[in-house]
C-alpha cells in the first residue's frame, strides 16, 4: 500500500481528493492537514510515502514546508498541488526536492498516474506545464540563487506571517520567540530583499507564492 498524506487548507478540496484516492485499491490515506505546520507534524508522526501538498496554505505554505520535508524525511516524496503553472513556482518546487507538480484542474485520472510515477522514482509534471520550464530548470540548477532563497528558513516563515497580516506580537506568540527577535528578523529580510515597508513585503510574498492573493 502507498501511504498518502493530504495537505490543503480547503476542507472541500481535501474531501474531493480523498474521495478520489480512496477509489484506488493500492492507496491508503493516512491523514489530512489544513496548514503547513500541521503537515510537518503529520509527516513526522505518520511517515507517509507521499505528501500531496498545496502550494499556498496559512501559517506555512507548501513551498516553505517542502524543503523541510525533503531534508528531514528523505524517504517521503512530495507532490505539489497548485492552481498555477507559474514557471517560477515549478522551478522552485523542483529545486527544493519536489517529486511532482500537479495542477488542480487536472483530470481525475492524472492523480493516480502522478502517484505511480513518483513511487517509481520519476518526476511527474502535469502535461500542461511547458517543457521549456524543465529545460530552463536544468539550465538554472547551478545558476544564481534568488533573493528569496538567500533568506533563512525563519526569515521566510516570518515573511509569510507578515503577509498574512500578523503583527510582531502575534508572530512572536506563534513562533514562541521574543518580539525583539521577530523585529530583528524582519529588518534582516527587508535588507536582503531591499524592501523597506510592509506593503512591499506583502506584494513580494504574493508574487513568490508564499501566500495567495485571495487572502
Amino acid at each position: 500500500m502507498t501511504r498518502v498524506l493530504l495537505a490543503d487548507d480547503h476542507a472541500l478540496v481535501r474531501a474531493g481528493i480523498r474521495a478520489l484516492l480512496e477509489k484506488i485499491p493500492s492507496i491508503d490515506v493516512v491523514g489530512e492537514a489544513g496548514t503547513g505546520r500541521e503537515a510537518l507534524e503529520l509527516v513526522r508522526s505518520k511517515l507517509p510515502n507521499i505528501v500531496l501538498i498545496d502550494i499556498a496554505m496559512t501559517e506555512l505554505g507548501g513551498l516553505e514546508a517542502l524543503p523541510r520535508i525533503t531534508k528531514d524525511f528523505p524517504s517521503v516524496k512530495a507532490i505539489i498541488l497548485s492552481a498555477h503553472a507559474s514557471e517560477e513556482y515549478v522551478i522552485r518546487a523542483l529545486r527544493d526536492g519536489a517529486s511532482g507538480y500537479m495542477l488542480k484542474d487536472s483530470a481525475t485520472s492524472e492523480l493516480e498516474l502522478a502517484i505511480n510515477s513518483v513511487i517509481q522514482g520519476k518526476i511527474y509534471l502535469s502535461p500542461s506545464i511547458s517543457r521549456t520550464v524543465i529545460d530552463d530548470y536544468l539550465q538554472r540548477v547551478s545558476g544564481a540563487v534568488s533573493p528569496l532563497e538567500q533568506l533563512t528558513s525563519r526569515q521566510r516563515e516570518i515573511l509569510q506571517l507578515i503577509a498574512e497580516g500578523k503583527n510582531a506580537k502575534a508572530i512572536a506568540a506563534d513562533l514562541d520567540v521574543s518580539i525583539k527577535t521577530v523585529e530583528s528578523h524582519r529588518l534582516q529580510l527587508m535588507g536582503r530583499l531591499n524592501i523597506h515597508d510592509v506593503p512591499g513585503l506583502v506584494r513580494y510574498a504574493i508574487r513568490n507564492g508564499l501566500v495567495s492573493a485571495e487572502r
